[in-house]
């Protein structure tokens, strides 16, 4: 769930609790049984909340706290349960602590809590490194002096507006600890914590090698931070019920990506391999194969995403020619097939939600919405767009405020407007449309998740691939079996009693190209 985007209720034109609030009985209709709430804090908003600015409140824009209170326990009463976003690696460049030692001298306790460095040269105009930042470009910024001259650099592997921590002093392992007992005592179930590979840096700060051996970027999933993944364990552990710790972790080693599934680290950690694949039958059935083994060894539940708050739409990514998702390739003006990429992510959503582990759903893709590609200039903030020179589209284009009812913009939204403009043909994907069309993407999402919550075999446990035609994916999960045919011509069914739930309509008895069935077996 993105706040500003989710639905809208003082009429501000963003996105608010007491919006969200408003909506808990249709998540509970969905069958929603968490939320995932990515930053809710006081935030400059650089970075889209990723900025935080005070991890003990809530952006005003948003509500307070005592609202956040009484949402998880309304949420709660329904069934559902609430996870929030904790951004450990950096803060906002207006946090106190930041400021503070912006306003310190060179080797001072203020900024030892982050990276401050002179930078090389023969007057430290040099960066201290030439690491990348994830949103291109460098991942140094030079302070200037009270008196007006050059000073150190600070380190941020995002943007400048966002300064990271040091993670070698005890106070910042100190403060995050209570950040995660203060939310814990106030009810939430979970915390999905960003960026979680990247906290700690090799104090030496080395040029990244071209090759770095496990546990050897300097930067990037050093052994260290599984010390501190055991300590944030050991408080979810003091708590009644479980308290869930749910990783971000982009690793291409999956046995390195496994080691933070550990029984005493956390408890599940974010399957990025599947939502990148492209929309074929040898990749998704690797990646399927890949992720399931990688998870087996350490007792750990894979995690199901199609999409969220950062990547391109599935209706849009499945209707190019290249439909798998990369940052590096994402671009402006790609050719896209709208009603190719929604018959795909109607299959997509099938598939993904008969794997076994947990499934993760981004608000607005139960709906069917597109990317915004069409977004007016003035209105792009994203620094991953302005630090591509504008190359990169931004991630605005799945942060466009959802559509509840009605005709015109901002289609029940709220009553003033929306932070970002909806496109005027939005009003075909409402959620007061879709819910009277047993067709619609969000009926179909409706029923997969009861029938998913209704069966047993499509919880936790194995799957069985089948052997069928080729372009299809087959397997059974005890008594359903789910068939996606990715070819490009109808095929038979595996065989079968009962037909339970198909993405599209079946032609002659055949499995229609780019559709999911479930179905019972003999």
């Amino acid at each position: 769930m993105y706040v500003r985007s989710f639905a809208d209720g003082d009429g501000d034109g963003t996105g608010d609790l007491a919006g969200v609030r408003s909506r808990l009985d249709y998540l509970r209709d969905l069958g929603v049984d968490a939320l995932w709430f990515t930053p809710w804090y006081p935030s400059p908003l650089a970075d889209g909340g990723y900025d935080v600015s005070d991890y003990r409140a809530i952006n005003p824009a948003f509500g307070d706290l005592a609202e956040a209170e009484s949402l998880i326990a309304a949420a709660l009463s329904r069934g559902i349960r609430t996870i929030v976003d904790i951004v450990p690696n950096h803060v906002s460049n207006e946090h106190p602590w930041f400021r503070a030692a912006i306003d310190s001298a060179p080797g001072s306790p203020e900024r030892d809590r982050f990276w401050f460095r002179p930078g090389r040269g023969a007057h430290g105009e040099l960066p201290p490194t030439d690491w990348v930042s994830n949103f291109g470009g460098t991942t140094w910024t030079r302070t200037t002096n009270p008196d007006g001259t050059p000073g150190e650099w600070y380190l941020h592997l995002f943007s400048p507006e966002q300064p990271d921590l040091n993670w070698g002093n005890p106070e910042i392992r100190r403060e995050h600890e209570d950040i995660l007992r203060f939310w814990f005592d106030r009810g939430v179930a979970g915390v999905r914590i960003d960026s979680a590979a990247l906290l700690v840096k090799d104090p030496a700060l080395p040029e990244v090698p071209e090759n770095p051996a496990p546990g050897g970027h300097p930067n990037t999933d050093r052994d260290e931070l599984h010390d501190i993944y055991r300590s944030w364990r050991a408080i979810a552990d003091e708590y009644d019920g479980t308290r869930v710790l749910v990783g971000e972790i982009w690793l291409p080693d999956t046995e390195r990506f496994a080691m933070y599934l550990r029984p005493d680290e956390m408890h599940t950690a974010f399957n990025f391999d599947f939502m990148s694949r492209a929309w074929d039958a040898g990749e998704l059935r690797s990646s399927i194969t890949t992720m399931l083994a990688a998870h087996a060894p350490v007792g750990a539940p894979s995690t199901w995403v199609l999409s969220n708050h950062d990547v391109t739409r599935p209706v849009s990514r499945y209707g190019r020619e290249d439909s798998a998702f990369s940052f590096a390739t994402k671009r402006f003006d790609i050719p896209t097939d709208v009603a190719l990429g929604t018959r795909r992510a109607r299959a997509a959503a099938l598939l993904s939600a008969a794997l076994p582990g947990s499934l993760y759903i981004y608000q607005g893709d139960e709906l069917g919405l597109p990317e915004v590609e069409d977004l007016p200039p003035q209105l792009r903030t994203d620094p991953m767009h302005f630090r591509s020179a504008g190359v990169d589209p931004g991630r605005e284009g799945c942060r466009v405020p959802l559509p509840w009812s009605g005709d015109r913009r901002p289609f029940g939204f709220g009553t003033g407007g929306s932070w970002l403009p909806q496109p005027l043909d939005w009003s075909g994907y409402t959620v007061e449309i879709q819910e009277r069309d047993p067709a619609s993407m969000l009926s179909l999402y409706r029923s997969a998740l009861r029938i998913r919550r209704d069966e047993p075999d499509l919880g936790d446990g194995g799957l069985r691939w089948l052997d069928g035609e080729p372009g299809v994916l087959a397997f059974s999960r005890g008594d359903i079996l789910c068939a996606t045919n990715l070819g490009a011509d109808p095929v038979p069914l595996p065989a079968h009693s009962a037909v339970v739930l198909t993405s599209s309509a079946l032609v002659d008895g055949l499995l229609p190209a780019d559709t999911t069935a479930w179905l019972r077996p003999l």
